[in-house]
């Protein structure tokens, strides 16, 4: 249950009652009116905007309208104080009750508190990690591939249905200088001496691996032949191989991909030509010469003319050209193309999920996708800045298996999967992330993943103590959702309720805008409060969770204690990170 949206309809019924009063005129446009959090949280539990939203129509000025409406809300049961502020806010305060009633909801619920219905089946498409099938994932992948796949569980608890997809770039030069590359390796595995690795070719000790395998197939068969006749079987075989250990890698993640996409596959079924051709058959297409690069002309720059889409009359900052010198299509065409197949596959809401280098790439693929579907489909890119890698404070930058880069594999072993999904998403997206070998694996208050952690584990064993003198039906989450819940009466204990009662409210706004991010930073506050919390109680005797001499107030603060577990777990499976029962130091 979204506290936040259930009082919004309070709030509109009071509007309701207050035109039949004839207080209001009739037809009033409430679609603004909101019910937000306060920015302090001094100013109260929740806020609202309706007189400001509302005072033009009626006309009046918000000041005015403001306290006609916090003297309907403050005669509200559940409503403790209604007070006007700023330009014509009105902040509420509510009863401890509204708040003790939430943590029922949260136990009767379990880890589908949270849950929502906002998506209404809508089906997304979410492409992520995508990376060149040219070698292994690398660090920098990780952020992409985590930021997507949260996203996509995010968005399925907001009631979407989503398909997450990888697009595999298997056309164009990059295939085939790993081709050449492969052809290398596998010469080498026949027992060739190859040498020092030419430049241009990729270098990685990863290839051995796949020169070796060909050779077990195939032996010496490839070694006469010319180029034209080896290079497509060398890089078919180098892109199959590659991409089963980058499935085997996102797999040792917990990434689902449930469609592959290849590049080359939709190049050849004639896909391009028709996505040109619709955009030809709307005015879109025409041939044109674009001006050199904006504050700098290049040595090799001329003038030609080439086949551009209209980019700039869908927002972008040029046209774009879709052929190549050669006559072959650009790989921005392509891109039109797989954009308009996820379209014709049923999608309207589709979401790119890229790397820092594609920065440029935003605004052209949202020109096209609105255009190619005729207005019917919004893109949305998220951009993933890049990755820090350093081991107490000093940078990591090279793996001897890739050759140039920290793998994904080697990342994963050094620290385990559930440290790496959590904290790819301790920052924006659109911001640079320090990963930091050392810090992420420290047990203290400035490693959120083992903050976080850390208060489902002292949740958790809280519980357990309780279960050695207690009978395990009185502990279940339905019996503990009957406890006594009045008794929670002291200001710490109602603060963490009122941050639990947040997390509906927090699924659907971080779903709507597409920022898996919010879900760490949640689980974040929601730790402190417990552990704050905590802490008093080892000062305090009073506030401990289980009081000797009083079993009514340790059954309703064993209840708060299995809420917040439940809601710590509801947000890890988000992010999807297993919550622990313990913590091992």
């Amino acid at each position: 249950m979204n506290v936040f949206k259930d009082f919004r309809k309070r709030l509109l019924g009071l509007l309701d009652e207050m035109v039949a009063a004839g207080e209001l005129p009739v037809g009033l446009d409430t679609a603004r009116v909101t019910v937000e959090s306060p920015r302090e949280a001094s100013h109260g539990d929740m806020s609202t905007n309706a007189a400001m939203v509302l005072a033009g129509q009626v006309g009046t000025a918000p000041r005015q309208l403001a306290p006609q409406l916090a003297l309907r809300l403050g005669a509200l049961p559940e409503v403790l104080t209604a007070e006007v502020a700023g330009p014509g806010f009105v902040n509420l305060r509510f009863a401890p009750d509204f708040w003790r009633v939430q943590v029922a909801e949260v136990l009767r619920a379990g880890t589908a508190y949270g849950a929502s219905t906002i998506g209404a089946g809508q089906r997304v498409n979410i492409e992520y990690v995508s990376a060149n099938p040219t070698g292994p994932l690398h660090a920098a992948h990780a952020r992409g591939a985590v930021v997507g796949d949260a996203l996509a569980n995010l968005l399925e608890k907001a009631g979407f249905i989503v398909a997450r997809e990888y697009y595999i770039n298997d056309a164009g030069s990059q295939v085939e200088t790993l081709g050449r590359s492969a052809y290398l390796r596998y010469r080498e595995a026949l027992g060739e001496e190859i040498g020092e690795i030419p430049a241009g070719l990729y270098p990685g000790d990863y290839l051995k691996e796949v020169g070796r395998a060909l050779a077990e197939r195939d032996g010496g068969r490839w070694l006469d032949q010319p180029e034209s006749t080896w290079l497509p079987v060398l890089r078919d075989f180098a892109i199959d191989r590659i991409m089963l250990g980058i499935r085997e890698d996102l797999a040792t993640l917990g990434i689902g991909i449930n469609v592959f996409s290849s590049e080359r596959a939709l190049v050849a079924s004639g896909a391009v030509q028709a996505a040109f051709e619709e955009l030809s058959a709307r005015g879109l297409i025409y041939q044109g010469v674009l001006d050199p690069p904006k504050g700098k002309k290049p040595d090799d720059w001329e003038p030609r003319p080439q086949t551009l889409f209209r980019a700039t009359d869908y927002g972008d900052d040029v046209d774009r050209p879709l052929r190549k010198s050669d006559g072959s299509w650009t790989y921005f065409a392509n891109d039109i193309a797989y954009h308009l197949d996820k379209f014709r596959r049923g999608f309207t809401v589709l979401i790119d999920v890229l790397g820092a280098d594609h920065g440029g790439y935003v605004k052209r693929m949202q020109a096209a996708t609105t255009a190619i579907t005729g207005g019917k489909a919004a893109l949305d890119v998220k951009i993933c800045q890049l990755v820090h890698l350093m081991d107490q404070g000093k940078p990591v930058k090279m793996s001897k298996r890739a050759g140039t880069f920290v793998t994904l594999r080697d990342v994963i072993d050094e620290v385990g999967r559930d440290v790496v999904r959590f904290i790819m998403l301790t920052r924006r997206n659109d911001q640079t992330l320090d990963f930091d070998f050392a810090k992420v694996t420290e047990q203290s208050k400035d490693n959120p993943v083992f903050y976080v952690q850390y208060c489902h584990a002292r949740c958790r064993s809280v519980l357990r103590h309780a279960a050695e003198t207690r009978p395990a039906a009185v502990l279940t989450l339905e019996a503990l959702a009957e406890a006594p819940l009045h008794r929670l009466v002291e200001p710490e204990e109602l603060a963490l309720i009122r941050i639990m009662a947040g997390w509906p409210r927090l699924v659907e706004g971080a779903a709507e805008a597409h920022e898996a991010h919010r879900v760490a930073f949640y689980l974040y506050d929601l730790a402190a409060g417990f552990h704050a919390l905590w802490n008093k109680g080892k000062d305090d005797t009073t506030l401990r969770f289980l009081a000797p001499d009083d079993a009514e107030l340790t059954l309703a603060r064993l209840a708060l204690v299995q809420a917040v577990a439940t809601v710590v777990a509801s947000g890890l499976a988000v992010i999807g990170v297993e919550p622990v029962e313990e913590m091992r130091s």
